[in-house]
């Protein structure tokens, strides 16, 4: 029988708290915008806004995604995407009391009956932090599901230095990488597109090299 366990008992439940972080898109090696995450903790939940601003290569445009998710399973309460200035051209909502699921698209409104628990797009890479590398079931995504393949190369696989857990998510056949050590960043994700494969890139941290400075001169 399939698990829809989203978090596995055993390990220590993986948490994340107020943080915010950029990733530099690139396309074929070329600027191609930026995406900004916004995450924090409100009661029992964690709110995360996505916001995508393609550019350079590619043509100018914005995308918002906002998802509410429960703090610990990160499970999916609700989410919504638009170009954030205005009503969201769609959304989902997971009402647990009822027991329904209501998707919205435009002028559009579908409910279907809620079983067990879903991810959006936002709350699955914020599990996946979590994860570790390990092998995990198909998940529910609003639509289908979702399959989370982990990739386990013989020797790891780095991202700028970084070590980092490799997931193929299908269909889609998008990547992410995540870092194995605490935080757990999101350090790389590969999404296919019209145009090509576009990457998602957490800058390199800027090395504290002031200690090192005020060494030589002591010195």
């Amino acid at each position: 029988m399939e698990s829809d366990r989203l978090n596995d008992p055993g390990q220590e439940p993986f948490q994340i708290g107020a943080e915010s972080f950029a990733l530099t898109l690139t396309l074929g090696g070329r600027y191609a915008g930026e995406q900004t995450w916004t995450v924090h903790p409100e009661r029992s939940s964690l709110i995360a806004r996505v916001e995508t601003n393609f550019g350079g290569v590619l043509p100018e445009v914005r995308r918002v995604q906002s998802s509410r998710m429960h703090a610990r399973t990160f499970a999916s309460h609700s989410y919504s995407e638009g170009d954030g200035r205005g009503k969201p051209s769609f959304e989902t909502t997971f009402d647990r009391k009822s027991g329904v699921l209501t998707l919205r698209q435009g002028k559009d409104e579908v409910a279907a009956p809620l079983i067990g628990d879903h991810h959006d797009p936002v709350s699955l890479l914020l599990w996946l932090r979590g994860q570790h590398g390990q092998d995990v079931p198909p998940q529910r995504l609003t639509g289908g599901r979702v399959h989370v393949q982990t990739l386990h190369p013989a020797q790891g696989s780095d991202v700028n230095g970084t070590p980092s857990h490799v997931y193929l998510l299908r269909p889609g056949h998008a990547y992410v990488y995540v870092e194995q050590d605490a935080p757990h960043r999101i350090l790389r994700l590969i999404q296919p597109t019209d145009f090509g494969p576009v990457e998602a890139n957490l800058p390199q941290a800027r090395r504290q090299a002031q200690p090192e400075r005020r060494r030589r001169r002591a010195g």
